[in-house]
């Protein structure tokens, strides 16, 4: 079975993978002697902290994704969509997949419970995808579909706090 998808997703993908194995390994790395790396029950919460936060976000990626399949027409590569999709979460917000997948560092930094990760890595992570996606997802979008995306982006949020969006975003469909 081959998998089609563009050069762009590949990029992403790989960047994701980068930040996430490299920013625990390093925070291991510069934890494993302190205090706190060490507390058993700091570690216990961080733990359960980690697996709420992490399946969260799971959830806001299925959640979005299952509704950006309505962007597929056609025999397209994975991931990628030919039809701006404005319905279901995405008329609440334009990235809600990308917004729930920036807490991916986060949940990841309580699960393994690192103080380094959690204070300091993860949030800068959190930034770049958030930069990530004002850069380039947003680029991309525009470019792909041009006056009908200006005029989405004139009406949508880019993020929405509203708690019908989050809980319609985070809601355990599994």
């Amino acid at each position: 079975m081959q998998i089609k998808t563009s050069f762009s997703v590949v990029i992403r993908l790989f960047l994701w993978f980068v930040m996430i194995v490299g920013g625990a390994a390093y925070a291991l790395i510069k934890d494993w002697d302190t205090p706190l790396f060490s507390n058993i029950p700091f570690h216990f919460v961080s733990a359960l902290l980690g697996i709420v936060i992490l399946k969260l976000a799971f959830n806001a990626a299925g959640n979005g994704g299952r509704e950006l399949t309505k962007g597929r027409v056609g025999d397209i590569p994975r991931m990628e969509t030919n039809r701006l999709v404005t319905t279901g979460l995405f008329s609440c917000m334009r990235h809600p997949m990308l917004f729930g997948l920036t807490l991916l560092p986060l949940g990841w930094a309580f699960l393994l419970g690192s103080p380094t990760f959690i204070k300091i890595i993860a949030p800068l992570e959190m930034l770049f995808i958030i930069v990530m996606v004002i850069i380039f997802e947003e680029m991309e979008v525009n470019r792909k579909f041009g006056k009908a995306y200006e005029a989405y982006r004139q009406e949508v949020p880019m993020v929405s706090f509203k708690a019908e969006c989050l809980r319609e975003l985070f809601k355990n469909r599994g």
